[in-house]
């Protein structure tokens, strides 16, 4: 659901330092919010900071979230705190092999951009949808 940004109420919260925002913020540019904030009946942050941040840097007038039925400030923090709790970047590894695949579909050889082109071609031709 959306919800106006300027109706968001934001208390003391666990994380202080949200670091830099501004790679965040880009991602919303190109990729729109992938995940919503949390925000309690009464328009309180319970998770979802940087994100908020993010969407304000970019100057969004509202925002997606999900609205949760957790009154007591013990269960608003378990769920700050779970949110955050679990997150594990990529390693090495696994960052480098999804940059090889994103330059990969990015920059197709040629053999793969003319079999695109024939697949396009039968799928207009045949009225195929994708």
């Amino acid at each position: 659901m959306k919800v106006p940004i300027e109706d968001i109420i934001v208390n003391k919260r666990i994380r202080k330092d949200l670091g830099d925002i501004s790679a965040l913020a880009e991602s919303f540019k190109i990729y729109g919010q992938i995940t919503p904030i949390i925000i309690n009946k009464k328009n309180v942050l319970i998770a979802g900071g940087r994100r908020l941040e993010a969407a304000k840097l970019l100057g969004w007038q509202s925002i997606n979230a999900v609205i949760i039925d957790r009154s007591s400030e013990l269960e608003q923090l378990e769920i700050e705190f779970e949110e955050n709790k679990y997150r594990k970047d990529f390693n090495d590894a696994e960052a480098a092999e999804a940059a090889r695949k994103i330059y990969k579909l990015k920059h197709p050889s040629f053999f793969r951009r003319v079999l695109n082109a024939i697949v396009s071609f039968f799928k207009k031709l045949f009225r195929i949808k994708d």
